[in-house]
């Protein structure tokens, strides 16, 4: 029996396999250099390229298989930021169980930044959880695939991969975790109890039905009201990303971050309801959350004790690649993408 055409052109096939590589490259990037927290790869440009071969595919590889599960499945932005907090909940409290860890790879503000807000009956601390949980929803994977999306140009989602490349990428994934989980149990860190690790899977299995569930629901038809430009979006968002970014691992912190989180996902969702709202628009908020983060990196260099003698050099390149792909996603989706950029439902 002869195969199925392929529905896609060779052309289209090797752009989608080129945005698959970025996003791959993308993902890793914001999730762990752009904060520039990493005393020991931090402005060493070898260790940097070098961190990639682990990096890219343990938060490369689910974006990517984030990003082609809500294609084929149909999901839209409520189900995409649901599956990015199953796979947060399952880097940080699984597989390199920082979300759980009083001690954590010899860092030695980790117990100043843990304490303030320990929770002693899940043990964990709430300033923690806000900052891996929130960093990996949003910069790991949310903001990486909304900005590789917006090179993609108009019309609706489309797939990048066919099924060989999502089972590579899936395989990578659970080769890096595993290295991970076991290079996090050789340095004496602690480990999560097994109540932990089945409250995490549990958690990760609601978030999963909520992606397969409200994020697969028919959304209301779009409404005319008017929303900022592109740049007027991102100018708002950046304010609240760097907010959020810099809050204080307090209860206070904690409260204002959420509240953060909160205003901006109503004011964005009242946004993404309107018929002017775009792909644009989507790739901006995304912008303004990778701007502000690589903004604050250049803070954490100077914190740094001593400051590593490539890292402002490192903050600086980041930023410049951050904006140059902010501007090229703001500048290649247009409208008429309304089931792949509304964010209510």
């Amino acid at each position: 029996m002869a195969a199925p055409p392929d529905p896609l052109p060779p052309a289209s096939r090797a752009r989608g396999r080129l945005l698959a590589l970025l996003l791959v490259v993308v993902s890793p990037v914001c999730a762990e250099y752009l904060q520039a927290y990493d005393p020991v790869s931090t402005g060493d440009p070898v260790a940097l390229l070098a961190g990639l071969l682990v990096l890219a595919p343990l938060y490369g590889a689910p974006a990517l298989l984030i990003r082609e599960v809500a294609v084929r499945a149909g999901l839209h932005w409520t189900g995409i930021l649901a599956l990015a907090g199953a796979f947060g909940v399952v880097q940080a409290g699984v597989v390199d169980q920082s979300l759980f860890a009083t001690t954590y790879l010899g860092y030695e503000d980790w117990d100043s930044q843990l304490r303030p807000t320990f929770v002693a009956p899940l043990g964990l601390g709430a300033a923690s959880a806000l900052n891996f949980l929130g960093g990996h929803v949003i910069w790991s994977f949310a903001a990486p695939i909304a900005l590789v999306e917006g090179l993609d140009g108009p019309g609706p989602r489309r797939p990048w991969l066919r099924t060989p490349g999502l089972v590579t990428a899936a395989v990578l994934y659970v080769l890096a975790a595993l290295l991970v989980w076991s290079d996090i149990r050789d340095t004496g860190s602690d480990q999560a109890s097994a109540g932990q690790l089945v409250g995490a899977l549990v958690v990760v299995g609601l978030l999963v039905a909520v992606a397969w569930t409200v994020g697969r629901r028919t959304l209301p038809p779009p409404t005319d009201a008017r929303v900022p430009g592109p740049w007027a979006v991102l100018g708002l968002v950046l304010a609240a990303a760097v907010g959020f970014v810099l809050v204080p691992p307090t209860w206070t912190g904690v409260g204002v971050g959420v509240a953060i989180l909160a205003l901006t996902a109503a004011v964005v969702t009242h946004w993404s309801r309107s018929a002017r709202w775009d792909r644009r628009r989507v790739a901006a908020v995304a912008g303004a959350a990778v701007v502000a983060r690589a903004l604050v990196g250049f803070a954490s260099v100077s914190e740094m004790s001593p400051r590593p003698p490539g890292g402002f050099a490192q903050n600086t390149v980041l930023l410049v690649l951050s904006v140059a792909l902010v501007v090229a996603a703001t500048r290649g989706g247009r409208s008429g993408q309304r089931t792949s950029s509304r964010l209510n439902g």
